[in-house]
């Protein structure tokens, strides 16, 4: 692989951007409809699984000295069907998520122009259009976009939530609501465990790392924590603003109504800012990472080997526009709450993964990987269960779909190779 390569500080800038993006932005009102005033804490718990996960990815890519993720960890244990099967599902996993970054950035953008109902679909779909033509461009360009975005949008949500912690109304956490039984956060953490998916899209960037035996450990554990702490903050802050009912009845665009609430039209519109840049680099993380998975699939002959073909720039050029158009049409179809939600479960079913894997390949604290993956498969069981009732349709379709995979990908492949 030639081309420039990412340092300490793009590598973490591109982890925080992956998370925050469609963290805070996209499922703060989402988290806080279903835990009320223990938001925070499903914040927290979702992050730990994630802190865990983080170490898991992390020792397996030094151990195999590869990238991939999952997909090549289970291939190094022999379980080639198992990694293939699982690299289509998480691939699925990844366009929900770029499609719910695209619905975040149209609904904060159009909230601030209040043009037409239309307006935000149609800005889903430039956006991904726009970060496509970026990444097309070559790794240089993506990472020197993801660190003027990420540090951008750190200083406006420590801003944000600075504010609100400093009027301290904690009757806000339940402004407008019934309180919540504490265990409603294990459920919220299972729904919203895509706020902290980004970390992952660093170990298919292994080749793209320099030094990665030192950065990509140091980066991933850095990035879930400083995330981790951002999220706790501004669950805070914003609720402490606004109280929980208007963030939950305007959970599109809930920091922007925060925002307004602090500091008038001028922190509506620098808000908007900031949700244009957060949204903007998680696409522009995930949609380089997704690339970089796919072509590591056709790579081993588990997806048609057109995904390999490469530009000038290195970059799997068919990959990427596959994914970008998908994401797209998403992005203009789907809902909030059920693009969410499906791809956390995605999530927690590969974190469970790995976190075994590491496990059973003894990395170094393994029984913690163990506790990982023994809280993501329970998570998945509680999330499926209250979700099930809710959004049938959305949690059916993506059980269907990952059934599918499993069985028929064998057959597929023979066709389409």
């Amino acid at each position: 692989m030639s081309g420039e390569k990412m340092n300490f500080n793009a590598t973490w800038s591109m982890a925080v951007g992956g998370m925050v993006g469609g963290g805070i932005f996209s499922v703060l009102g989402v988290i806080i409809q279903s835990a009320g005033q223990w938001a925070w804490l499903s914040f927290l718990l979702a992050g730990l699984i994630a802190l865990i996960s983080a170490h898991s990815y992390s020792q397996l890519a030094l151990k195999y000295n590869e990238g991939g993720g999952a997909f090549t960890f289970l291939r190094k244990i022999n379980r080639e069907g198992f990694a293939g099967s699982l690299s289509w599902v998480l691939i699925v996993g990844y366009i929900l998520t770029l499609s719910v970054y695209a619905f975040t950035f149209g609904h904060y953008v159009a909230h601030l122009l209040e043009i037409g109902s239309w307006l935000p679909r149609v800005l889903a779909f430039a956006v991904i259009a726009l970060f496509t033509l970026i990444n097309l461009r070559g790794v240089g360009s993506s990472s020197r976009v993801e660190i003027i975005a990420v540090y951008g949008k750190l200083l406006v949500l420590l801003g944000l939530a600075a504010f609100g912690i400093v009027k301290w109304a904690p009757e806000q956490l339940t402004g407008g609501i019934d309180p919540k039984p504490w265990h409603t956060a294990i459920i919220g953490a299972a729904t919203i465990f895509m706020a902290y998916e980004g970390f992952q899209l660093l170990s298919y960037d292994y080749d793209d790392l320099k030094k990665p035996n030192k950065t990509l450990p140091g980066a991933t554990m850095v990035a879930v924590i400083s995330v981790i702490v951002i999220y706790l903050l501004v669950t805070f802050g914003t609720t402490m603003l606004v109280g929980a009912e208007t963030l939950i009845e305007k959970k599109e665009i809930a920091l922007s109504v925060a925002g307004k609430k602090a500091l008038g039209t001028f922190g509506l519109i620098v808000v908007t800012i900031a949700a244009a840049f957060s949204t903007g680099s998680a696409i522009n993380a995930t949609l380089f990472s997704t690339a970089r998975l796919m072509e590591s699939v056709a790579e081993k002959k588990d997806l048609p080997h057109l995904f390999v073909r490469e530009n000038e720039q290195n970059i799997p050029y068919y990959a990427l526009l596959t994914i970008s158009v998908i994401a797209a049409v998403l992005s203009i179809i789907g809902s909030l709450g059920s693009l969410v939600d499906a791809a956390s479960i995605i999530f927690l079913f590969t974190f469970g993964t790995v976190n075994f894997i590491a496990f059973q390949q003894k990395v170094k604290w393994k029984w913690i990987s163990l506790f990982g993956a023994i809280g993501c498969a329970l998570a998945i069981v509680a999330d499926i269960i209250e979700q099930i009732e809710k959004i049938p349709y959305a949690i059916g379709s993506l059980i269907a779909i990952t059934a599918c995979i499993f069985i028929f990908r064998p057959y597929l492949l023979k066709k389409i190779r």
